[in-house]
């Protein structure tokens, strides 16, 4: 039976994907269909399946019976969510204090710190896959500011790309890169729970005195 999957990144690109289940011997399969990919929300333009797509399609693949009604009532939204945008701190003189006076302010939180979850959540595998599409941009974007050091980036960014599923086209690669997948995720969230060294500062060796002329 044919299915549709959407994926959308935090970018706003959305890319659709016309998958078809299939049985090979004894091993169920996934193939791709066809694919389009566009930014999110676009008013000008072909969309990703009109008509005259459906019938070559359709052409392409007698063997196939399409549903369109089910496959598109059913299709899978994928969503990368963006990290929330900080509130600007507003200047002294919008908050409309007296010259000279100073407005006394609560102590702000100490921030909280960013933790990768140890384990995969999710009881479908669709699931799953879009809680790895969402930390695995997550985890991306916080590489730089924890690891200074370029050789341990790149390490941090090979394990990171384990995360991500958007290389997973069939039900054979899906059920490999689950697991594999978790153990990236486990290595990863003990890294990031790690608390940072500061380097220690050098203690000024004492200059001895000269003596006079």
């Amino acid at each position: 039976m044919p299915f549709l999957r959407v994926v959308r990144d935090k970018r706003g690109y959305e890319t659709t994907y016309l998958m078809h289940w299939c049985r090979e011997g004894t091993q169920q399969r996934s193939r791709i269909l066809y694919v389009f990919r566009t930014p999110g929300g676009v008013r000008v333009g072909r969309e990703a399946l009109e008509s005259e797509v459906l019938k070559q399609i359709e052409a392409q693949h007698p063997d196939i019976v399409f549903d369109w009604n089910a496959v598109f009532h059913n299709q899978q939204v994928i969503e990368t969510a963006s990290e929330p945008r900080r509130p600007r701190k507003r200047p002294p003189s919008e908050g409309g204090e007296a010259p000279g006076v100073v407005a006394s302010q609560p102590p702000a939180p100490p921030a909280s710190r960013f933790t990768v979850p140890a384990a995969i959540e999710g009881r479908t595998p669709d699931e799953q896959i879009a809680f790895l599409t969402k930390w695995y941009s997550a985890v991306r974007e916080k590489i730089p500011q924890r690891v200074p050091d370029p050789a341990r980036q790149e390490a941090l960014f090979a394990l990171c790309e384990r995360l991500n599923p958007a290389a997973w086209t069939d039900a054979d690669q899906i059920t490999a890169g689950l697991p594999d997948a978790a153990e990236a995720l486990q290595r990863l969230s003990h890294v990031f729970a790690k608390r940072r060294r500061r380097p220690k500062k050098r203690k000024e060796e004492p200059t001895e005195p000269t003596e006079p002329q």
